[in-house]
C-alpha cells in the first residue's frame, strides 16, 4: 500500500510541473534560449502561456522561463 501510495504521488508531481508553454508551445529555438546581450532589445513573453501558468500550476512559469518556451519566437 505504501508503495502504491508513493507511485501515485510521485506521478502527481511529475504531471503537476509541467508546464503550458513548455507542452503546447512547440519547439524552442535558438533565440528563444539564449538571453540577449547589452543593448539587445528584450525577448517579449508569451501573455497567454504566463496567465495560463499561474492560475493552473505557478510553479510551471519557473519552468517556462527556465527552458525559455515562455518567449515569443523572433519575428512574432
Amino acid at each position: 500500500m505504501k508503495k502504491a501510495v508513493k507511485l501515485l504521488s510521485i506521478g502527481l508531481l511529475v504531471v503537476s510541473m509541467s508546464s503550458c508553454a513548455t507542452i503546447f508551445g512547440g519547439p524552442v529555438s535558438e533565440y528563444q534560449r539564449t538571453k540577449p546581450g547589452p543593448g539587445e532589445p528584450q525577448r517579449k513573453v508569451r501573455a497567454g502561456a504566463l496567465i495560463a501558468d499561474i492560475l493552473l500550476f505557478w510553479p510551471g512559469a519557473i519552468v517556462d522561463f527556465a527552458t525559455g518556451a515562455i518567449y515569443k519566437p523572433e519575428g512574432k
